[in-house]
């Protein structure tokens, strides 16, 4: 399950995985953020806000998810990847050859700071 909250004011997404993700989690997510990015014509930024990553129930939702991706990451203008997970270097690294985004990792417990930064002018 993704929980996901759209901040309006600040044109912020936070996502919130948890347990397993579905391909209907992605759908949701779509049908959510694309309007915010109708209306805006982008977003300040998407938060992924987790302790650990939970994987995917299955090879169709991994294949949602890089679709989500790859529909949405031109959209966004940073992305915080907010956990304590181990291996979210490596895939940072792997990501940002390939996002338009600017992709940044913070510790679990420091959400507040995520927002900030996506909230700051470049």
């Amino acid at each position: 399950m993704l929980s996901i909250e759209m901040g309006r004011k600040d044109g912020i997404a936070l996502l919130e995985p948890h347990g397993p993700l579905s391909k209907e989690d992605f759908i949701s997510a779509a049908r959510q953020i694309d309007p915010l990015i109708e209306e805006r014509g982008g977003l300040a930024g998407l938060i992924i806000h987790t302790d650990h990553f939970p994987g995917w129930e299955s090879f169709g939702a991994l294949v949602s998810h890089i679709r989500f991706v790859k529909n949405h990451h031109k959209h966004l203008r940073k992305i915080a990847i907010v956990t304590d997970a181990k291996e979210v270097g490596a895939r940072e690294k792997m990501a940002s050859h390939f996002i338009a985004a600017k992709i940044r990792h913070f510790k679990y417990e420091q959400l507040e700071a995520a927002k900030l930064w996506i909230q700051e002018e470049d």
